[in-house]
């Protein structure tokens, strides 16, 4: 009872974000026995009957399984090997400016898309592409280069969905190893300019290594939606043209989930997402505790 009353706020707190992950998190676990069982609403969760793992089976041997599973993998792998890396840069960056109102500006600006919906995001960047009244096409133009149809090309959608998700996500992503950054000891950054380090140098010994915890956490959760895709952007940027290369786990999803009400079928998909992003999660965490000798890692 002491203790309660001593930290009584910040037990309040926790509350809250503990009623929302058993409300909205762990409480409807029990409806994923539906990807065992052939689930029709009239008889509900528990009357349904059971099946097995028929769904899996389904999955596994649908025609569209290895497209969308390429699709997916070869899009997060783009967006590892680019988007990942891209606010770490950008935080770099930002810590050497020495004018802290341009510091200000520059973060200000890059944190402004992120507050921009997808819908409104994609429009933009359909009518920014356009061969007839984007600014690619006038820009193109004067190079004396023909308009190219960027988003009625399928080659191209990848790399507008990776290129797009660092326009929005650059400056968002950047905070939190900005805060990384702005928590080194100034000390130490002082002692490395007195022994004739260049700034160069400083970034390589100093701060690169001092935010690789934050780096190491970020990158194991952000393996944990390995297959997992932004439903939100290409559902938006998706047309029939870009179908072969931009149709993904979670479009197919959305098409057979809800439009023709497949719940059973969808479920042991989402089941099937959890259990390998919980595999790589595992994997990536031993991975890196090993290579940084237990110093890292999620635990």
């Amino acid at each position: 009872m002491k203790t309660i009353r001593k930290h009584g706020e910040l037990l309040a707190l926790f509350l809250f974000a503990f009623a929302f992950f058993i409300v909205f998190k762990y409480g409807p676990l029990y409806g994923v026995v539906i990807a065992f069982k052939d689930f029709k609403v009239v008889d509900g969760i528990w009357g349904s009957p059971w099946v097995g793992f028929q769904h899996f089976q389904e999955l596994f041997q649908s025609s569209d399984f290895y497209r969308l599973l390429k699709n997916t993998l070869l899009l997060n792998f783009y967006q590892l090997v680019f988007a990942f890396p891209a606010p770490i840069i950008l935080a770099i960056l930002l810590n050497e400016v020495r004018s802290r109102y341009f510091q200000r500006f520059i973060q200000t600006t890059m944190y402004l898309p992120h507050f921009v919906s997808w819908v409104i995001m994609s429009g933009l960047l359909i009518y920014f592409l356009s061969p007839t009244t984007g600014i690619m096409a006038d820009i193109m133009g004067w190079f004396g280069k023909e308009p190219i149809f960027f988003m009625g090309k399928k080659e191209y959608f990848r790399s507008i969905v990776v290129g797009s998700s660092i326009l929005k996500d650059l400056g968002w992503g950047s905070i939190i190893y900005f805060a990384a950054l702005s928590g080194i000891n100034p000390e130490i950054q002082e002692s490395a300019i007195i022994d004739g380090a260049n700034r160069w140098q400083r970034i390589i010994r100093i701060n690169v290594p001092s935010i690789m915890p934050t780096v190491s956490i970020m990158f194991i959760l952000s393996l944990g939606g390995f297959l997992s895709a932004n439903f939100e952007q290409i559902i938006n940027l998706l047309n029939p043209v870009t179908f072969e290369t931009g149709d993904v786990i979670d479009t197919y999803v959305y098409r057979v989930g809800l439009q023709q009400f497949q719940y059973s079928y969808t479920a042991a998909i989402g089941l099937f997402k959890s259990l390998v992003g919980l595999v790589l999660i595992l994997g990536a965490n031993l991975t890196v505790k090993k290579l940084s000798k237990g110093e890292n890692g999620l635990w």
